[in-house]
């Protein structure tokens, strides 16, 4: 059983920068893909980044890619989300997850068996 508390949202301008951070509870294995979503309000959860904690290597939505930097410490077992160049169109609930079977279908919520209960970004105009 693994347990994810995010933390680090927050009110932030427009060109702004935020890092978030998911602490794990429970062994995290190799194998294991972690993620973040978000989900603005009346939008469906929506893959941001995932990072596979064995080799470290790390995907993006195209939307965030070159903003948005995925990174892990295994000897603390958390994930963080370095987001800079913030725009008004980023805010929603960001989530964490993880999936223990490192599927390919990373971009899906589907696949993720634990989930944190998300942090509010607000990024202003």
């Amino acid at each position: 059983q693994v347990q994810l508390v995010e933390s680090g949202g927050g009110l932030v301008q427009a060109g702004g920068s935020l890092r978030l951070s998911c602490a794990a509870s429970g062994r995290i294995f190799g194998g294991y893909a972690m993620a973040w979503f978000r989900q603005a309000p009346g939008k469906e959860r929506e893959f941001v980044s995932a990072i596979w904690w064995n080799v470290g290597n790390a995907y993006y939505a195209d939307s965030v890619k070159g903003r948005f930097t995925i990174s892990r410490d295994s000897a603390k077992n958390t994930v963080f989300l370095l987001m800079n160049g913030l725009k008004p169109e980023d805010t929603a609930v960001y989530y964490c997850a993880a999936d223990p079977s490192g599927s390919h279908y990373y971009t899906r919520p589907s696949v993720y068996d634990y989930w944190g209960q998300g942090t509010q970004v607000t990024v202003s105009s």
